[in-house]
């Protein structure tokens, strides 16, 4: 084997049940030292640390405070964007620089502790962390929202991806009662796995009968997303085949990366020219298999991304997978109940998933989200060598519907979801019109009409639209 053959050989995950607990740093460092020991490498002789962006807190300097706790002085330091993809990118430069000759080790950790900025909150308190970043950075986001989506208030996922939801409904042929039924049967295995997991957040078994809590964007409900308010943390460390051999590293424990790729749908959802369905997910896939020299019925063990169903469904629906497969979808839980640490989760998926590889050789799928089912992410994992890795250039960059800014006149409802806040209430309608030169968002106001919107097909229908220029609102 080329001593330069990349492979992860630590990891490390931390879940904290009691807040408040500790600021990120304080657990970056502790999965940091954990995946260290794991590989058998000491923290001072990393070349490289990585970091996913954190929601938690912005620190003066992300990365250069690790390496100070750690003792380290690597030559080369990342602090990610923000985005679900953002470890998979993270990981696939580093193992390519690996590939390469330009590194031996890296070390790709991250972090959430909004359990505790919660608790702090709710105790009216301020959160006591050290080193923040003064001034504040802006936030990490690859491109900010368009201004006609600040301008209607969608801006959250809760809100975009249950509009995306409703086309995929309507595009299928199912009733309102028929999805909500369907996503509780998909979902509800995957809380049988998050309880058989210690690093779960959410670590109770239920019935599909018991997924339907208060919704939160209509028709999800709140037991059906990523629970995002946790304490958790993980890291991988990855290293050359050379240096995993001077450092007396079993070939069991050593697990490769076959192939990955990534894709991009239009960054607007409203520009997307089928809101349910997802090209760039199909490509992503192709080129990761293709890349790994595997297919799909290799594949021993599955994680799909599953910040919300709609991106269970697509993934399912572009690889030609049954979303109740008996290899399950999940090897974690999922976000919804083991936790979504924001842009970190695939750092606990892919080190659940090297864990399982390692106990039982074979081949993993790991894959990532990010955005608004933006950006695509897959990655083969594999107890053998083999493949090729590929990059981050887009394997496919989706074609984009003229977005109208301001409508005025008849649109046809593309998509819709409902906001609820924490009081159950319904407050708010959002939808993706189809209009004269491409597609427009409005907002549905009345109570009368929101109550309707969850009662009957919207998608298809025909609304009246007025605007004062910046904010489309839509009346039937």
């Amino acid at each position: 084997m080329d001593p330069r053959t990349p492979c992860l050989i630590g990891i490390a995950q931390r879940t904290v049940r009691e807040q408040p607990g500790p600021e990120p740093l304080d657990l970056w460092e502790s999965v940091a030292r954990e995946a260290a020991g794991d590989a058998r490498l000491p923290v001072e002789r990393l070349d490289s640390i990585q970091i996913v962006w954190t929601d938690s807190w912005q620190y003066d300097s992300p990365v250069g405070r690790l390496a100070d706790r750690l003792g380290a002085t690597p030559r080369h330091r990342v602090y990610s964007k923000v985005g679900g993809t953002a470890p998979h990118l993270l990981i696939g430069a580093a193992m390519a620089a690996i590939a390469a000759g330009e590194l031996d080790s890296a070390l790709v950790a991250g972090a959430e502790a909004l359990a505790t900025r919660r608790a702090y909150r709710k105790a009216g308190e301020h959160v006591p962390w050290s080193h923040p970043a003064d001034p504040k950075p802006p936030y990490g986001w690859e491109r900010p929202p368009h201004p006609s989506a600040l301008a209607h208030g969608l801006v959250l996922p809760v809100h975009t991806y249950p509009i995306m939801e409703t086309a995929r409904r309507a595009a299928a042929g199912l009733t309102i009662e028929q999805e909500m039924r369907e996503r509780a049967r998909i979902m509800a295995p995957m809380t049988e796995v998050a309880a058989a997991n210690p690093h779960a957040w959410r670590r109770t078994a239920r019935e599909p009968r018991e997924l339907g809590d208060r919704f939160v964007g209509w028709p999800y409900t709140r037991d059906t997303v990523a629970v995002l308010e946790v304490d958790q943390a993980a890291a991988v460390v990855l290293a050359s085949t050379a240096l995993a051999d001077r450092l007396g590293v079993p070939p069991d424990r050593r697990v490769y990366l076959r192939g990955w790729a990534y894709a991009e749908d239009a960054w607007e959802v409203a520009a997307r020219p089928a809101l349910g369905s997802s090209t760039a997910i199909a490509r992503a896939a192709e080129a990761a298999f293709e890349r790994a020299g595997l297919t799909l019925d290799d594949m021993n063990a599955l994680d799909l991304y599953s910040c919300f169903a709609i991106a269970l469904r697509q993934a399912c629906d572009a690889i030609g997978l049954d979303p109740l497969d008996p290899r399950g979808l999940t090897v974690t839980g999922g976000l919804p109940y083991a936790g979504g640490p924001a842009s970190d989760y695939v750092l606990h998926s892919t080190a659940t998933m090297a864990g399982l590889l390692r106990a039982q050789s074979g081949h993993g799928l790991v894959t990532g989200v990010g955005m608004h089912l933006t950006k695509h992410t897959y990655a083969v994992w594999s107890s053998e060598p083999g493949g090729r890795l590929g990059d981050a250039a887009p394997v496919h960059v989706a074609k984009e519907v003229p977005l109208v800014e301001s409508c005025e006149g008849v649109g046809i409802v593309a998509g819709y979801t409902v906001a609820h806040g924490r009081d159950g209430a319904a407050e708010k309608g959002f939808l993706v019109l189809d209009v004269p030169g491409g597609r427009s968002y409005a907002v549905v106001e009345e109570a009368a009409l929101l109550a309707e919107a969850e009662e009957r097909e919207l998608v298809g229908e025909r609304v009246r639209v007025t605007s004062d220029g910046k904010l489309n609102v839509a009346t039937w």
